[in-house]
Parts: C-alpha cells; sequence; structure tokens
C-alpha cells in the first residue's frame, strides 16, 4: 500500500497485517481522485479541503488527501492495530501539524464533537458487517459540520441492502470487484 499521487507520491503506507481492516485499495483511491478532477457530476477541488475521514483505518484516504494539498484531516479510528499504523504513518510522513487522530467509535466521536469548523470532505467506510452506519450518516447530517459544497464519500459492498439514497443525494457512484463507491451530498 503507498501513497498513489502529491508530495508524498509512490510512500509506502504501514498496515496490520490483520483481517479486522480492509484498506482501500490503491486502484481504487486513485480512481476516486481521477473522478474529483475529472467528473461533470461533482464540482470538488481537494487542494485546501478539510476532510474527515470516518473509520480511518491506516489513513490511507486521508493521507492521500494531504499528499494532494488537502489542509487538514481529522481521523477517526479506535481499532488498535489500525490505529498504530495511523499514527506510524503520520509520523513518517511528519504530517501531524495537519493532523488529527480521534481514538473513538464513529458514532460516539459525532455525537461528542463540537466544532465551529465546517468540513469539506468525508470519507465514510464502514466496516461491511456494521448496519448502524446509516444512523451515523443521519448523525452526521443533523450536526452540520460540512461545507454548502461539500462531498461524503461512502464505501460500502457492493450488494449491500441499505436504504443509503434515503440519506443523502447520490451525485455518482462506481463499482470495483466487491465494493461499491457513493460520492453525495445531504439534501
Amino acid at each position: 500500500m503507498r501513497i498513489i499521487s502529491g508530495k508524498f507520491k509512490n510512500k509506502k503506507l504501514d498496515f496490520p497485517k490483520n483481517f479486522k481492516t480492509r484498506p482501500l485499495k490503491d486502484n481504487v483511491r486513485e480512481n476516486v481522485f481521477n473522478i474529483f478532477k475529472h467528473s461533470n457530476n461533482i464540482n470538488f477541488k481537494i487542494q485546501n479541503a478539510k476532510v474527515i475521514d470516518l473509520y480511518a483505518g491506516t489513513g490511507s484516504f486521508g493521507l492521500e488527501c494531504i499528499s494532494r494539498n488537502a489542509s487538514e484531516v481529522l481521523f477517526v479510528e479506535n481499532e488498535q492495530n489500525a490505529l498504530n499504523s495511523l499514527k506510524k504513518n503520520i509520523a513518517n510522513l511528519n504530517i501531524k501539524d495537519k493532523t488529527t487522530i480521534y481514538d473513538q467509535d464513529a458514532h460516539i466521536f459525532l455525537k461528542n464533537f463540537n466544532s465551529e469548523k465546517k468540513f469539506d470532505l468525508v470519507f465514510f467506510d464502514p466496516p461491511y458487517k456494521d448496519k448502524k452506519f446509516i444512523e451515523i450518516l443521519n448523525l452526521l447530517k443533523k450536526k452540520k459540520y460540512l461545507d454548502n459544497n461539500h462531498i461524503i464519500l461512502l464505501h460500502r459492498e457492493k450488494n449491500s441492502q441499505e436504504n443509503i439514497e434515503e440519506s443523502i443525494d447520490i451525485v455518482e457512484n462506481r463499482v470495483y470487484g466487491r465494493s461499491e463507491i457513493f460520492f453525495g451530498k445531504f439534501f
């Protein structure tokens, strides 16, 4: 696993060798950023963006954002092995000044987090078996942490049966193997 592009291009990332963490594959991350750049449906620039990486795992998505000049990333992760890798990756890239880590469950974090700051992008990658993620999406909407021109990027299993459309307006989606990526906004 590595950084795809930007100032940290080709830097290797540490990740746990267990099955609790399902990192976003390099090619999927690359495609997501290409969609940001070239889609007619999405008007979003990563440069100077403020990002929330929920269920951050090793932080590959948020770290890619920083490599591509996002101004800051807030990481939320509570699985200890993934958290250790995330901290190691941030230290190896020397970007502590652009990151904040919350060692919490995503639901608890959103219930307790208070910020006047508005975020531009939320990467939301809950475990496939997590069935509370719709509730968490709705809590995120209620808390109003997002800028008007925000994007919600949701990674789910392709054949999942959740009614995502009830919570976000899906602007675009892509399937990669057993993964599906939704680009959405709150309506």
